[in-house]
């Protein structure tokens, strides 16, 4: 019979049964059930709602669940749905009808709402840790590139020089600021629901405090109606997964752009690239293209888990069943994206010669022979209507900027530009941007300075 089954006079139609049970996915949760259920069971026996020495069984037979479940001896029953009620009947088989007890003032409902917590808690830390590792080598790799010249883009156009350097460390904030995301949603994952019961709490006085404090969590839900239906939580998780495949997209985008013949600043490792089974000279960023390509995933995920929220009254309702299946898949996804790219990336071989190369053409000095100008005394609009003439001209000839001449410059402005060849210098142009938060050498070192300080202490 079911532990819930005293209500009941029928048995579950096995088909009911398949679609009922959420076994297949919620196991993971058996280590976070087990401590949750250690600490509960303690609150029990301290505050005296049951016996100590019973509480003290409980514990006993928990531990030993755990100690055998790392060492893969515990095998769980379908026919027990999840594993909430596998953990509970495993329990009782070892410890008699004592384990029984261990229910008193709990339901499944603030119980798996506690154990999606404790997962989630270790999950992001690991997540944070992926993203910390990939910042480092975003940090090393820059380190080796402060001089690597290569085109800044707008519009997939070059624009200006830049750095690699620079380039790589845009990377690298955008992946501060998802650590800092899931640093905030971990702050609201570590709150304890436990002790709301199935919606109304419990007529036994219990210290959720206890029980908070030694699952190491930060304190209590203030509301039992909400702390049973909330999966807040989880869309945040979710919505911080989405946000760094967002960015690994990104990257990926460019990286793969980058090791096309066309471009071909970049070569992957063999490691990290595949081969055609018709064309042998090929060699495909399938990692790159792979990890684009799962972004759409993650992005699903949240949509499934908001759709399942969107129509839910209070309190708990089964649909909550759905939350995991999602939440696991954009974690078990991300995880998977991080530890691919972040290798693949660290092996990679940039072509300093061809991303150098690159700049020469396009007029990427264009605005610097603008403020140029501005310096010689011309506002910025005229500066930029003269230059943007002196551009078209040179295209309709087949010339660069600095095979303009003086004469020729100097009748376009109406100033004396006599030395301007000198603005147009690329390596110059791009040693004088040295505001913070610039290209130049100098500020990028200073950047990357900044950026090793943030990761001893984060």
């Amino acid at each position: 019979m079911k532990l819930w089954g005293g209500r009941f006079s029928k048995q579950t139609d096995e088909r009911m049964n398949d679609f009922h049970s959420s076994l297949s996915f919620d196991q993971r949760l058996a280590v976070d059930d087990i401590q949750g259920s250690i600490a509960h069971a303690r609150m029990l026996g301290e505050t005296g709602i049951i016996p100590k020495e019973d509480a003290e069984k409980i514990i006993k037979g928990l531990e030993g669940i755990l100690t055998d479940l790392l060492a893969g001896k515990v095998s769980f029953d379908p026919e027990a749905e999840d594993i909430h009620m596998n953990i509970e009947t495993i329990l009782t088989e070892r410890v008699g009808p004592v384990g029984k007890k261990l229910h008193t003032a709990r339901s499944r409902n603030d119980q798996v709402a506690l154990d999606l917590r404790l997962y989630l808690a270790r999950q992001v830390e690991v997540v944070n840790l992926e993203l910390k590792n990939l910042q480092t080598v975003l940090v090393n790799t820059a380190e080796q590139h402060l001089e690597t010249m290569m085109p800044g883009y707008t519009h997939l156009q070059r624009a200006q020089p830049v750095s690699l350097a620079h380039h790589l460390l845009a990377y690298f904030e955008m992946f501060r600021r998802d650590r800092e995301r899931l640093k905030q949603t971990l702050d609201r994952i570590k709150i304890s629901p436990l002790g709301s019961g199935a919606l109304a709490g419990t007529i036994f006085p219990l210290d959720r405090e206890m029980v908070a404090k030694e699952l190491g969590l930060n304190g209590i839900t203030r509301n039992s109606l909400d702390a049973v239906a909330d999966r807040d939580f989880a869309l945040e998780t979710i919505f911080d997964a989405c946000m760094i495949m967002m960015h690994l997209s990104r990257f990926c985008e460019e990286l793969i752009l980058w090791a096309s013949s066309e471009w071909g600043f970049i070569e992957f490792d063999d490691a990290y690239a595949t081969g055609s089974s018709m064309m042998p000279q090929k060699k495909n960023p399938d990692a790159a293209e792979l990890i684009r390509g799962k972004t759409g995933r993650v992005y699903g995920d949240l949509i499934t888990l908001l759709t399942v929220m969107k129509g839910l009254p209070l309190a708990y309702n089964k649909d909550l069943q759905e939350d995991k299946e999602a939440v696991f898949d954009a974690l078990d996804t991300t995880l998977s994206c991080l530890r691919i790219f972040t290798p693949m990336l660290a092996t990679a071989t940039f072509n300093r010669e061809k991303m150098e190369n690159a700049t020469v053409d396009g007029f990427l000095n264009a605005t610097d022979l603008a403020d140029f100008l501005v310096q010689r005394g011309l506002p910025f609009r005229q500066a930029h209507a003269v230059v943007g003439k002196a551009v078209a001209q040179c295209i309709q000839a087949g010339l660069r900027l600095e095979e303009v001449s003086e004469e020729e410059l100097s009748a376009l402005s109406g100033v004396d530009v006599s030395g301007f060849r000198e603005c147009l210098d690329m390596k110059k142009c791009l040693e004088k941007r040295r505001v913070v938060g610039g290209p130049s050498p100098q500020t990028v070192a200073e950047a990357i300075a900044e950026a090793r300080d943030y990761l001893e202490m984060s």
